[in-house]
């Protein structure tokens, strides 16, 4: 449904990057990207998508896991919003995922994964 009103709003939308979590979309007519990333929708223009951008690549992701805040959530990655009482929160796959699409990368899928880019609870009976 969010598909379609975005196609509404923007005729000429080229689909730059996707991936599991979302993909990533640019309107050649007025120069904004959307970004639909699991739960969240976010349009930005042209300076707002270069300082996004910028934000993801200067983000400490060994800091965050070990900064004391963070101790207590599954997410330990936060990325603050300009709404103070807003901070989005991110795993470490979540976030990988996140820069690969606005990074427009594809990840090479006969890769193996870490075992910590695996999010699941094993118990051992």
């Amino acid at each position: 449904m969010l598909l379609k009103i975005i196609k509404l709003m923007c005729n000429e939308l080229n689909t730059l990057a996707k991936n599991f979590d979302g993909e990533l979309q640019h309107c050649c007519d007025c120069g904004a990207y959307h970004l639909l990333f699991n739960n969240l929708y976010i349009q930005f223009n042209q300076r707002e998508f270069k300082a996004f951008k910028l934000l993801l690549s200067e983000t400490d992701v060994d800091y965050c896991k070990c900064s004391p805040y963070v101790k207590n959530f599954k997410r330990k990655i936060p990325i603050q919003t300009i709404q103070t009482n807003l901070t989005l929160m991110f795993d470490e796959q979540e976030f990988k995922s996140l820069k690969d699409l606005i990074f427009e990368r594809t990840k090479n899928s006969n890769t193996f994964l870490h075992s910590s880019e695996i999010d699941y609870s094993a118990n051992l009976n």
